[in-house]
């Protein structure tokens, strides 16, 4: 791309108009030769804890939106039937708008960004902005919005995305790579007249958030027992390691790899080696997390520093093939949480400091790959339930610029904005395809009940 100039690169971006047309992707039509979302399900459940996979669809069946929220493999699936532009980024890869949300930086600033990167890998930058558009379609559907407030909500998502990356486009690749959603900016962007309200809910919530923190997750996770901190079960939500591993020697070997000079340490920068090396590894527990990643290996780690008032709680979970694979190109990495751990990195403004990867050994015998972070840093997410429509219209922005930043990070900023034009043509385009896919994402989950209903599919729901 360097060696291009901006010019060359702007007509490559509108030369891929002629292959495909903008309003092309306003297009959904069920391919003749399409999977049954319920076989791409099953086949995904097949290498998870069997226990656990009927909480999963119990999850999924809850509503439309959640199942859309679990069904990021059948999408990815959808998508690869599609003719798409070839102008690729780094794809979050399940880019819904609850996979946005607010935390905080290594410099203690709350920032807002993508936030879940399972499924990252190199791909068409329109297969996240499609699934964005599509999950307020659908999200608003749930809340009962009529058919012109929807509209305008994805239109807004599109219209955000579009205006930033042609704004993007214009900057110094610094510029780009300090680019972040902070409180500045938001007020900026959206602080005028109309946005006081929701500026000041937003600032409230923020403030909320700053307490969801290490200190929080012991004081819910955590009991103390024989004077030592360990996890408190909650099956099947929350069990101590020594309940899953039959044999406690395999206990052992895996909590050994957060001790010494494990794969994980190396994966941090030097000086996060050292002030992990501060902490001492206590307990070990799995964790059920979320809707799609239900019945995957997750667990948490407890590591004590200076003393019980001084805890870091570190999540590690389970990185399989990206759902996005089998149609894009094989991913660089030899391990599955180095993918996830890098497009991470590339992707967001600010990381988690204990961000990194390992391969681990789980209950079953069988070597998996997994990624670590800290489990709660001022987490901060939307209320979809709540908010009002003046809300999820400005949300709709923050997350359609929020992608855009992400995607000029690793992609052709100058082609993707030349390609999109200054007009709205993709922006309705978006909202065509998004009300068709919404159609096709209610009649999956409508088959969903129904096998569940008839015993096709075993359940379990509330958990």
């Amino acid at each position: 791309m360097s060696q291009f100039t901006p010019d060359v690169r702007a007509a490559h971006g509108r030369e891929a108009r002629a292959l495909v047309p903008r309003t092309r992707h306003g297009e959904w039509q069920v391919p003749s030769d399409r999977t049954d979302p319920l076989e791409i399900l099953a086949l995904q459940a097949a290498t998870r804890i069997p226990d656990l996979v009927p909480i999963r669809y119990g999850r999924m069946a809850a509503s439309p939106f959640a199942f859309f929220r679990g069904a990021a493999a059948v999408m990815a699936a959808d998508l690869a039937h599609e003719e798409h532009s070839h102008l690729d980024v780094q794809l979050c890869g399940d880019a819904h708008l609850l996979n946005f949300g607010g935390f905080a930086s290594p410099e203690r600033d709350m920032v807002f960004d993508v936030n879940d990167f399972d499924e990252t890998i190199p791909g068409p930058f329109e297969w996240d902005l499609k699934r964005l558009a599509a999950s307020f379609e659908v999200a608003s559907r749930g809340r009962g919005f009529d058919d012109a407030l929807r509209r305008s909500l994805v239109s807004l998502t599109a219209r955000g995305y579009r205006e930033a990356i042609r704004e993007f486009a214009t900057m110094r690749n610094l510029e780009i790579w300090y680019s972040k959603l902070d409180g500045t900016v938001l007020q900026t962007k959206w602080g005028n007249e109309a946005g006081k309200t929701v500026m000041g809910n937003f600032e409230h919530r923020v403030v909320k958030a700053r307490s969801k923190d290490h200190l929080s997750a012991m004081a819910r996770l955590t009991a103390e027992v024989d004077g030592a901190l360990q996890f408190v079960d909650d099956p099947p939500l929350m069990v101590r390691a020594d309940e899953v591993f039959a044999d406690p020697h395999s206990v052992e070997v895996v909590t050994s790899l957060f001790r010494g000079q494990s794969e994980y340490r190396q994966t941090m920068s030097g000086d996060h080696q050292r002030l992990f090396e501060r902490y001492e590894f206590a307990d070990l527990a799995r964790k059920v997390v979320g809707v799609g990643s239900v019945g995957t290996r997750c667990w948490v780690a407890l590591f004590i520093g200076r003393d019980h008032v001084d805890p870091l709680v570190l999540q590690i979970k389970q990185a399989e093939e990206a759902v996005g694979e089998p149609f894009l190109a094989k991913s660089q990495y030899a391990n599955q949480g180095q993918r996830v751990v890098e497009g991470q990195r590339l992707m967001q403004s600010a990381s988690d400091i204990f961000l990194g990867w390992n391969r681990i050994t789980a209950e079953d015998g069988v070597a998996r790959d997994f990624y670590m972070r800290q489990l709660w840093d001022w987490k901060l997410s939307a209320d979809l339930e709540t908010m009002l429509p003046e809300g999820l219209a400005i949300y709709a922005q923050m997350c359609g610029w929020t992608l855009a930043r992400a995607h000029a990070r690793s992609g052709d900023a100058i082609a993707i904005g030349s390609y999109l034009g200054a007009g709205d043509r993709f922006d309705q385009a978006m909202c065509r395809f998004a009300m068709a896919y919404a159609d096709q994402n209610q009649k999956d989950y409508e088959a969903l009940k129904l096998a569940i209903a008839t015993n096709k599919v075993h359940a379990i729901s509330g958990v």
